[in-house]
């Protein structure tokens, strides 16, 4: 057993829960003891990666969990640790010592410990207890300010979104037992036998395509933008969000194994790439915005899970990690000094916290796919692979990586116009803005700039052959040089037109406007479709348990309470009056032969004369 994988996961989970359990009681002390831990983890994660051991123990009859740290989990397990150190460090500034400390960051540890589990777990059942954890956290974080009610339904529809989904891993787990895979391991899933193949591939896609806010489950991630803009950065870029493409990558042979999985995966993540980037573009809230684009950009990694681009799928999920979580935490400053992630209301902002501005900038560039950012490479190795697939799928995503540029320009533009002389009336519509930003954020933010700038190095040939080799997969398809031009091409007409464009734009209008700004209307359809009907049909087997089932049980003891008092009656008006009446007629009897027990001898002796008489009496009449 490896004691540096096992520390590796023990680490943030034994930290989270022990700063969890503390609560407020050394809040001046839970940053610096967070951060070392989240730094401890990340050179534990790099030592795991270096050296790739495994670990098992036993779990239950015939199943082991396993951890083990391959090429594709050795990249997620240094991504994992490397966000949230940054995040932590950001947050350090941004939780003064009133907030709750120890629990804000003893969550953020845990959340981080269950993604490190998930992504060296080689066996479904232990995935399966990391991915709950995970769904558990993220519900704990969203929903952070409790006191507030419309946080709590937010985290309430989230944890019950990505839950309804999770369920698919459960399915999953009892086909593949059915079919034959006894032991559960990830890398025999594509074993499972007969038509239980096609059960286990349904139950990891749903479970996948929900965690990761794909159509049609992506409308929990626009409620999830109630927690705190740090829990937004970790859940969009290297943990919740991005478990669900980790998986689809993971199991892209259990996808190949039929032949439907792949190309049902792909198109579910070209159409959510283009889908939810319309859905960015219509969004006047910063945060919506960047989660809608979060929603945009890992569909491209899940085109590449379903096209077979496992390497740039890869690349792309840390290039965006380290994007959208500079992203976040450059909004949560923002938030945090003005008060507002309202966009109109931003205008200046750039200008008036430039290194805040600057940061953003980088990372708004890098989403909008421009080159030679690191997003514009990883994109075209997902492409490449979607064109080497399917030539309709590479020109949706192409036509999606152009939507990219058109909402990260208008979250630009907004951002960096000049200050009006009224902007103050627009601030503090979400909290009362400090007017400053501290200088403890600004180091998170240059190094997740820095990531942003110049992690497509990933793409670059002598590194992407070393990344297939590491991942097992040397033969993937690699940009052609007119791919890479076209692709830049149109991201830069893309942007030059969105921003020529953008001063003559203004709120979202008409209905397919406003079906774009209400993220294509799938919350209220996911209650027309489900809440409702099973609200409904909840009340009416509560009716049905109240009238029918309740009701017989109570009519039942009505029944038996009557037969009860019947039987009391005749109990006490025959049985007891019987027994009653004998024992006064025995009582009676005994009176009348008491009377005869004189004691006197004379006595005695004429009863017995009279006994005689009357005795004599009867023979002479009878005879």
């Amino acid at each position: 057993m490896s004691v540096l994988l096992v520390m590796l996961v023990a680490v943030p989970l034994g930290s989270g829960t022990l700063l969890g359990v503390t609560g407020r009681r050394f809040n001046r002390l839970v940053p610096a003891a967070g951060l070392a831990t989240a730094v401890a983890t990340l050179g534990l994660a790099i030592g795991a990666a270096v050296q790739r051991r495994a670990a098992s123990a036993p779990l239950f009859t015939g199943m082991r969990a396993g951890l083990a740290v391959d090429g594709l989990s050795a990249v997620m397990a240094i991504t994992v640790p490397a966000v949230t150190t940054a995040v932590l460090a950001f947050s350090a500034a941004q939780f003064d010592e009133t907030a709750n400390r120890g629990r804000f960051f003893g969550l953020m540890l845990l959340f981080a410990g269950a993604m490190l589990v998930t992504v060296t777990a080689t066996t479904l059942p232990l995935l399966l207890m990391a991915w709950e954890v995970m769904g558990a956290i993220s519900w704990a974080l969203i929903g952070f300010w409790w006191q507030e009610p419309d946080r709590v339904r937010a985290a309430d529809t989230a944890f019950l979104t990505t839950r309804t989904a999770d369920l698919g891993l459960y399915l999953a787990a009892g086909a593949a037992l059915a079919g034959g895979v006894g032991s559960l391991r990830l890398d025999a899933l594509s074993g499972t036998g007969g038509a239980w193949l096609h059960v286990v591939t349904g139950g990891v896609v749903a479970a996948a395509l929900g965690k990761s806010a794909q159509l049609p489950f992506s409308f929990w991630l626009s409620r999830a933008m109630e927690g705190p803009s740090p829990v937004s950065a970790l859940l969009h870029s290297a943990t919740m969000v991005a478990a669900g493409a980790y998986l689809l990558l993971r199991l892209h042979p259990l996808l190949t194994a039929t032949a439907w999985g792949g190309p049902l995966v792909s198109w579910t993540g070209a159409v959510t790439a283009l889908a939810l980037g319309g859905v960015a573009v219509a969004q006047t809230d910063l945060k919506q915005l960047l989660a809608a684009s979060t929603c945009a950009q890992v569909g491209f990694m899940v085109l590449a899970a379903g096209s077979g681009g496992i390497a740039g799928g890869t690349a792309q999920l840390v290039a965006h990690a380290a994007t959208k979580a500079g992203l976040f935490l450059a909004a949560g400053a923002w938030l945090t000094a003005l008060g507002t992630k309202h966009l109109p209301a931003l205008r200046g902002a750039v200008r008036k916290y430039p290194l805040v501005g600057a940061a953003f900038a980088v990372g708004a560039l890098a989403l909008a796919g421009l080159p030679p950012l690191s997003l514009w490479a990883t994109k075209d190795e997902v492409l490449a692979a979607a064109l080497a697939r399917e030539p309709a799928l590479y020109a949706v995503g192409l036509a999606a990586a152009a939507v990219a540029a058109v909402y990260s320009v208008k979250a630009l533009w907004y951002v960096t116009r000049p200050q009006p002389a009224d902007a103050a009336t627009g601030y503090d519509t979400e909290q009362r803005g400090t007017r400053k930003v501290p200088p403890a954020m600004a180091p998170s933010l240059m190094v997740l700039a820095l990531g942003a700038a110049v992690l497509g190095v990933l793409a670059l040939p002598a590194v992407a052959d070393a990344l297939r080799s590491a991942l097992g997969v040397p033969g993937e398809p690699s940009p052609r040089p007119w791919e890479l031009g076209l692709s830049a091409g149109v991201a830069l007409a893309a942007t030059g037109l969105a921003w020529w464009w953008q001063p003559r734009t203004g709120p979202a209008t008409g209905a397919v406007g406003r079906w774009a700004a209400g993220w294509l209307c799938l919350e209220r359809a996911a209650h027309a479709v489900v809440v409702r009907p099973v609200f409904a049909l909840a009340r009416a087997l509560a009716a049905f348990d109240d009238g029918v089932v309740d009701g017989t049980v109570r009519q039942v003891a009505r029944g038996g309470l009557t037969a009860a008092r019947l039987a009391g009656r005749v109990d006490d008006g025959g049985v007891d009056a019987l027994v009653r009446s004998v024992a006064a007629g025995a009582r009676s009897l005994g009176r009348w032969a008491r009377l005869p027990q004189t004691g006197l001898l004379h006595q005695y002796y004429a009863q017995v004369a009279v006994g005689f008489a009357v005795l004599t009496l009867i023979v002479l009449l009878v005879r």
